[in-house]
């Protein structure tokens, strides 16, 4: 059996995709690499198909019709052969230094029975400038040991667990059922979050593992696509919404309910900025819309979430409180660059 599987979910990825499975190559034998080609029209399958016959024990090609992204890494979950699993978009890559590390810990855990989630340091490369921010994790998780959600410290606002930050030991993947939806953008979200209360023993390397590339035009983090496709981040942030009872995990594992707020908090709040950066009736209506039906499900819950700080400041009532919520976007957005 691999250690890793590495995912790569690939549509018309040939200009960039060299880049990322070179990188990833660099993991030898530990690792197998599935580039998951996602009905591409352009040269992706073939580059992908080069590099399965030149490194046929390490590189498999996936064929799909075009599902999307989140489809993509469906397909990679099922096919998985690796203990542990990590998703690579096919424009980013990882450092090599770090890799080197990632594997070195997650064999040494191996020895002791294996953590269910290694969490590691990922970096804002943006087009044309370079490194531009790195996100760190040192001031919620202690370093070099093996811990457990009790052991877990507060996050800074601006700070949660993404799908470049996490790997998961894939038998949690697959225990906790996650299946993300086909045509569907930021579903990366829900894969980051949905295994959370499954994870018992974690693992935090403060090493610059992930790199994501922004700045590419078109990239579904541009502030064009965000407004286009606010409907996807509403979806997705509905479903966040839904998939843990916190309630019931409050019991057993209060300090991960604390974080799951958290990061619903900020959800929500993406989810109504992007939306209201349209400036429409529609988009407020569709605002409306979203938090009704969170109300009708669980209205404790929403109530909780829309009163916190932040999801309250980008909810503010009326054209003022609108314009207010996107002056606060666009001032936080100077300082933490994501698109």
């Amino acid at each position: 059996m691999k250690l890793i599987t590495f995912v790569v979910p690939s549509y018309n990825s040939e200009d960039y995709l060299h880049i990322c499975v070179d990188s990833l190559l660099k993991a030898g034998d530990d690792a197998e690499i599935l580039i998951v080609n996602d009905g591409s029209t352009d040269k992706t399958g073939e580059i992908a198909a080069a590099y399965a016959e030149k490194y046929p024990d390490i590189v498999r090609v996936l064929t799909q019709e075009n599902g999307g992204h989140g489809e993509g890494i469906n397909h990679g979950l099922r096919e998985a052969k690796g203990k542990y699993f990590k998703v690579v978009d096919s424009d980013d890559w990882v450092g090599e230094k770090a890799l080197k590390a990632v594997i070195k810990r997650l064999k040494a855990a191996e020895t002791t029975g294996g953590i269910d989630l290694m969490v590691c340091n990922y970096v804002y490369y943006t087009k044309g400038k370079g490194v531009t921010r790195v996100i760190r994790y040192k001031n919620a998780f202690p370093e070099k040991v093996t811990c457990g959600w009790d052991d877990v410290k507060r996050f800074k606002p601006w700070q949660y667990m993404t799908m470049h930050s996490n790997l998961y030991r894939t038998e949690i993947l697959r225990e906790c059922g996650v299946v993300l939806p086909k045509h569907t953008f930021y579903e990366d979200n829900l894969f980051a979050y949905y295994p959370l209360p499954y994870v018992e023993k974690i693992v935090y390397l403060n090493e610059d593992f992930y790199y994501y590339l922004i700045g590419r035009e078109n990239q579904s983090v541009s502030e064009e696509s965000l407004k286009k496709r606010c409907s996807h981040q509403i979806l997705v942030s509905k479903e966040i919404f839904k998939a843990h009872d916190l309630e019931k995990l409050k019991a057993t594992k209060p300090r991960l309910v604390k974080y799951l707020y958290h990061e619903i908090k900020f959800m929500m709040a993406l989810a109504t900025i992007f939306t209201r950066l349209n400036r429409t009736d529609e988009a407020e209506k569709m605002i409306n819309d979203m938090w009704r039906e969170l109300y009708r499900y669980n209205r404790k819950m929403a109530v909780i979430i829309r009163r916190a700080s932040i999801a309250t400041f980008v909810n503010l009532p009326g054209k003022c409180g609108r314009e207010l919520g996107i002056i606060g976007f666009r001032f936080a957005h100077l300082i933490i660059p994501f698109n």
